[in-house]
C-alpha cells in the first residue's frame, strides 16, 4: 500500500491519530521445535550502565528495594537526595520470584551501550568493528523466536520498546540473509512517538495549512520512530487484521494521551522519568497484545558519567519500574502465571571513578573496556512456581550476557534449533 495513501487515510484523521507502519507475509513453514517452559518471555535491559557495587552488593544501602532483599539503609550523604518513592508494588522483593545470578559477566566486546545491546538481543559477542548505522549481521532474538517458533509467530507476538531513537530500533531485525525485516518485530519508541507537546502541534499545523505537507512531515517522523533511515520497502510486516489491530490501539493510545492519562498515573513525586515512561508504554503494549516476547529498555542511568548522586536516584526510579512491570504481568490475564521475566544491564561501569564530583562529594562513573568492573553485572530471572526456582541466590561467577538469547530461546521451545549458531546456553540454573 502506497505510504502516502496510508498516512492520508490513517494518520491523523479526526484529531490527529497516527497508524502504524507494518503489514506481515504468511503461509511460511517453520522447524520443529521443543516442549515450552512458558508462552511468553519479557526481557528487561535495566537502566544503561549499572555497577554491581551500587546495585545487588549494596554498598551504598538497598538502592533497589523493590527488586532485591536487603534492608541495609542508603549511605548518610546521599540519602537526602534521593526521591522517596511510593509504596513497592510488589508484595516481596523480585528476587524472591525467580532466581538472581549476582556476579554476572559481559565477558568479551568493548563495553559500550550499543554493543551491550547487541550482544544482548543477539545473543553474540561483538567487537570495535560493530557499524552503528547499519543493522547487525546476526539475527536478533526476535527474529529467532518467528523464524523457529512452531506454528508460525506473527510480528503481533513480538514488541522491541525503545527509549530513545538513537541506534537500538535497528535491533527489531538484522540484515541478516536468512533472516531479515520479515522475522522482525514490532518496534515502538513511545516516548518520541506518543509525546503530548508533538501530538498538539500535528493537530494545529493539520488545522492550520494543507494537509498534503503535513503527510510529509509525518513521513519524516514515523521513518525516525520505525525505520530509522533504514529502506522503507523492508520493513517489518504485520497481517491486515493484526495492523488493524495496533493502529486502533495506537488511535485510542493518543486519545488517552491528549486527556492526561499517562502524565503520571504512577504519581511519582515530581513526575515519572524516562526510564518509567517506557516501561508504562510496555506495559500498555502487554496489557493490549499479551505478547509472546517483549524487551524493552531503560537508559536513565547513564547520568552516573556526570552525577554519581543522579545516578543512584535514577537506579531507585528503575527499581521500581520493573517492580511495577512484574506487577503488570501479573495482573494481565493470559500473562499471569506464564511469563518469564529477565532483567540484565547491558554492561557495567567502572571500578576507579572519572573526575567530575557532584553536590554530594562523590565522583561520577563511566565505562571503559579496560576496567574489568565495567564487565561485572546481574541477571534476575523471575517466573512461575513450578518453573522458576524461587527465592534463591548465585553468588558465584555465574552466567555470561550470551547467555539470555538461548535462555529466552530454551522457554519459549525453540532453543535446539538455534544452539549451534549460539555461543550461549540456557541459564538452567534457574530452572526446577
Amino acid at each position: 500500500m502506497n505510504r502516502r495513501r496510508f498516512l492520508r487515510n490513517t494518520a491523523l484523521a479526526a484529531a490527529g491519530t497516527i497508524g502504524v507502519p507494518y503489514i506481515l507475509p504468511t503461509g511460511r513453514l517453520f522447524a520443529s521445535t521443543g516442549s515450552r517452559k512458558v508462552n511468553h518471555v519479557v526481557f528487561c535491559l535495566f537502566a544503561g550502565g549499572v555497577r554491581n557495587i551500587e546495585s545487588v552488593h549494596q554498598n551504598d544501602g538497598n538502592l533497589m528495594p523493590n527488586m532485591l532483599k536487603g534492608i541495609k539503609p542508603i549511605t548518610s550523604d546521599i540519602a537526602g537526595s534521593m526521591t522517596t518513592l511510593p509504596p513497592s508494588p510488589l508484595l516481596n522483593p523480585l528476587q524472591e520470584y525467580g532466581t538472581l545470578f549476582k556476579e554476572f559477566r559481559f565477558d568479551n566486546g568493548p563495553t559500550g551501550h550499543i554493543n551491550g545491546h547487541v550482544t544482548a538481543i543477539t545473543g553474540q559477542d561483538t567487537n570495535n568493528t560493530l557499524d552503528i548505522r547499519n543493522r547487525t549481521e546476526s539475527p536478533t532474538i526476535f527474529e529467532l523466536y518467528r523464524k523457529h517458533s512452531n506454528p508460525e509467530k506473527a510480528a503481533l507476538n513480538s514488541w522491541w520498546i525503545t527509549t530513545s531513537n538513537n541506534y537500538y530500533p535497528l535491533l527489531n531485525h538484522s540484515q541478516n540473509a536468512g533472516y531479515g525485516s520479515a522475522y522482525g518485530a514490532n518496534q515502538l519508541t513511545p516516548n518520541s512517538f506518543f509525546n503530548y507537546n508533538l501530538i498538539k502541534e500535528i493537530e494545529e499545523v493539520w488545522n492550520s495549512t494543507g494537509r498534503e505537507a503535513v503527510v510529509d512531515d509525518l513521513n519524516g517522523f514515523l521513518n525516525y520512530n520505525f525505520f530509522s533511515g533504514d529502506n522503507a520497502l523492508s520493513h517489518v510486516k504485520n497481517t491486515k487484521s493484526d495492523t488493524e489491530q495496533v493502529q486502533a490501539w495506537l488511535n485510542t493510545m493518543i486519545s488517552r494521551v491528549k486527556q492526561g492519562d499517562f502524565s503520571n498515573p504512577w504519581q511519582i513525586p515530581g513526575g515519572m522519568n524516562g526510564d518509567m515512561r517506557n516501561v508504562m508504554y510496555a506495559e500498555e503494549v502487554i496489557k493490549e497484545f499479551k505478547p509472546e516476547l517483549l524487551v524493552v529498555n531503560m537508559f536513565g542511568v547513564d547520568v552516573a558519567h556526570t552525577n554519581f548522586t543522579s545516578y543512584c536516584n535514577t537506579l531507585q526510579y528503575a527499581d521500581y519500574a520493573t517492580a511495577h512491570l512484574w506487577d503488570t504481568i501479573q495482573k494481565t490475564p493470559g500473562m499471569k502465571d506464564d511469563t518469564i521475566l529477565v532483567v540484565m544491564p547491558e554492561v557495567g561501569r567502572n571500578g576507579t571513578p572519572n573526575s567530575i564530583v557532584d553536590s554530594n562529594g562523590r565522583f561520577a562513573l563511566d565505562h571503559s573496556s579496560n576496567d574489568p568492573t565495567t564487565r561485572e553485572i546481574f541477571c534476575l530471572i523471575a517466573g512461575p512456581q513450578g518453573v522458576i526456582k524461587q527465592d534463591t541466590e548465585i553468588s558465584t561467577v555465574t552466567g555470561r550476557a550470551v547467555d539470555v538469547v538461548p535462555t529466552i530461546a530454551d522457554a519459549l521451545g525453540f532453543y535446539g534449533d538455534v544452539q549451534g549458531a549460539l555461543p550461549g546456553a540456557p541459564l538452567t540454573q534457574a530452572y526446577l
